[in-house]
């Protein structure tokens, strides 16, 4: 066994034994973060910018924007370093900031998206209420929970999960330092650490999900009394964005944090890893920008200012 303390740090093994498919992966990966980069920051720019956009979906959404711009800077660039040449190392120091930064963010994700989902049952089920309930200081109070209780939680498990004895090979079959991989790499008893995990995993997953599907349920019986195809349209246009990145987002994260334990699954959960920590952040902009009109508009105005300026600029 080797102690945490004396861990100079991990091979992070990922699909080093298909080397042609890490040359893919490399370029899938190096393109999702060009694309992450631009989508959530065009979104936060957007947000802030654009007077008819500063409202409480996008005070959330610029949230998620910035969050997932965060998730994924603290993994991609070691990723890509591990992806295109021999070199798989990470230090235990990265080792650790990266599992802290990654319980702390996608556990404000999980909770995120629950305060989303309760804000689109308010604006398709209370319309005439909505500003009265969904004011700004009740938003800010909402995502200052989000943010402290992942930060909480990560707090908490970071060090449990740091201080197991892992085993002298070192090897993280896994592309990303992340409980599950580290809690495998052990040598010792891990008991208190699974149901550490099975604990939290059922406090920010199991339970925001469950919260979700909840306001989902009631938001459709809401719309099912009401015999309008206009109201139907509405409503579905006002909660298709944030269904589908809570689709993506949870059915990745299931498959990573509560897979079975067999070599097929663990297999499985390396590509379900993949796409929770690149494909979910890069797809969440596309997904609220091809399907979100306010957000072309605001774009088309923000273009039409620009496309302005430099008229006068040129005609002065």
């Amino acid at each position: 066994m080797v102690n945490q303390s004396s861990t100079p740090g991990f091979l992070l093994l990922g699909f080093s034994e298909h080397p042609g498919l890490e040359r893919t992966l490399f370029v899938v990966v190096f393109t999702s973060y060009l694309l992450t980069l631009v989508g959530n920051t065009l979104i936060i720019l957007l947000s802030a910018l654009d007077p008819k956009l500063h409202s409480p979906m996008y005070f959330f959404l610029s949230n998620l924007s910035f969050l997932d711009l965060c998730f994924t800077t603290s993994c991609v660039p070691q990723m890509l370093v591990n992806l295109w040449g021999p070199k798989k190392t990470i230090s235990f120091l990265d080792c650790s900031v990266q599992i802290f930064i990654f319980l702390s963010l996608g556990t404000t994700e999980c909770i995120l998206l629950t305060v989303m989902a309760f804000d689109r049952y308010v604006a398709v089920c209370q319309p005439l209420h909505y500003a009265t309930i969904i004011h700004p200081r009740l938003c800010w109070q909402l995502a200052s929970v989000a943010w402290v209780m992942s930060l909480v939680q990560s707090i908490v498990q970071t060090p449990s999960t740091l201080h197991l004895p892992f085993c002298p090979h070192q090897q993280i079959d896994d592309f990303l330092c992340e409980v599950p991989s580290l809690i495998r790499l052990s040598c010792g008893d891990t008991s208190y650490n699974e149901i550490q995990l099975a604990v939290s995993s059922v406090i920010f997953v199991v339970v925001p999900l469950s919260l979700i599907l909840a306001s989902y349920g009631a938001t459709a019986q809401a719309v099912l009394r009401i015999n309008s195809a206009t109201a139907w349209r509405k409503a579905f246009g006002t909660c298709s964005s944030h269904l589908t990145v809570v689709t993506l987002f949870y059915s990745s994260v299931i498959a990573v944090y509560l897979q079975p334990k067999n070599p097929y699954a663990q297999g499985r959960g390396k590509f379900f890893g993949l796409f929770y920590a690149v494909g979910t952040p890069s797809l969440n902009p596309l997904v609220y920008t091809l399907r979100n009109k306010e957000i072309k508009r605001a774009l088309r105005r923000l273009l039409g200012k620009e496309r302005d300026s430099r008229e006068s600029w040129r005609a002065a």
